[in-house]
């Protein structure tokens, strides 16, 4: 897929174009690229970075980042992804220049969004505007009960089984591998402690079981509250993996919570606790 950040970046052909922030690129987004791809044009998303409402100062924490929202818009069969920069400049542009410069300027004949899309100043750009410009404005049914709102409430919660649902795949945590407290290779189960981006949700602490790097993973999410830890982090242990990790990026799915994090009686009892878990993360389903 090629990846732009301006629209000059792009060559101007006929094109069918979905229009989100794509956060999380769950089920209901899958539905507006789907709309986009259906039409045999060059199927071409626009997504907006950072996310809207943060350029707007508030707070959101975000389910993917930017890198893995392109990849999977890759996966879901995008050809082209024009990243655009949502700054106050981008804000005030009036929604027909938008129109003009980043649609129709890059050949765009149909545009795919949700009922409720909103762009340029005052939000003053809506779907019966791009007809308006000559654009085809591709119908798109709701997909009932799916939001990014909702997935960040199962995130929050733990339960990213309901995340996978709303997802249509595992919820993942992406990141890279940094030194930790290296602790977890004296206990006999080596972690890798991943660096995640500061505006990424955090699932609720627990133990998880996974995959990542085509294995599977039994992944803290927590302080390590047994070893007294402050730190929020994340800690997979990649079942029957021989390597270093230090410095890879990890895209670790998260199939089924196992428990809660706890503060054992003694280390003995950490360790058989940890070969519980990972008995368990060998018997877990992926959940969609």
């Amino acid at each position: 897929m090629r990846v732009a950040h301006a629209p000059s970046q792009l060559e101007r052909q006929p094109r069918a174009v979905a229009i989100g922030t794509f956060d999380g690129v769950h089920r209901g987004h899958l539905a507006v690229i789907r709309a986009a791809i259906d039409t045999g044009l060059a199927a071409t998303a626009i997504t907006f970075d950072p996310h809207p409402r943060v350029a707007l100062g508030n707070r959101v924490e975000m389910i993917s980042t930017l890198e893995r929202r392109l990849e999977l818009l890759a996966e879901a069969g995008v050809e082209a992804t024009l990243v655009v920069s949502f700054t106050p400049e981008l804000q005030q542009l009036e929604p027909e220049e938008f129109c003009e410069r980043y649609l129709l300027g890059i050949g765009a004949e149909a545009v795919a969004a949700g009922a409720d899309f909103r762009f340029g100043r005052r939000r003053r750009g809506d779907l019966e505007l791009l007809e308006q410009r000559g654009l085809r404005v591709l119908p798109v049914d709701v997909v009932e009960g799916v939001s990014s709102t909702g997935i960040r409430a199962a995130l929050a919660a733990g339960d990213v089984a309901t995340a996978a649902t709303l997802l249509g795949r595992p919820y993942e945590v992406d990141g890279v591998v940094v030194r930790g407290d290296q602790r977890g290779g004296t206990l006999g189960y080596p972690t890798a402690n991943i660096a995640l981006d500061a505006s990424l949700i955090w699932p609720g602490d627990g133990v998880y079981a996974g995959f990542a790097l085509d294995h599977r993973a039994a992944v803290s999410v927590g302080t390590n509250p047994h070893y007294g830890g402050t730190e929020r982090r994340v800690e997979p242990f990649l079942l029957d993996f021989a390597g270093d990790l230090y410095g890879t990026r990890l895209v670790i799915q998260l199939w089924q919570r196992l428990r809660d994090q706890a503060v054992f009686a003694s280390e003995e009892e950490l360790v058989a606790q940890i070969g519980r878990d990972v008995e368990a993360t060998r018997a877990a389903m992926r959940p969609v």
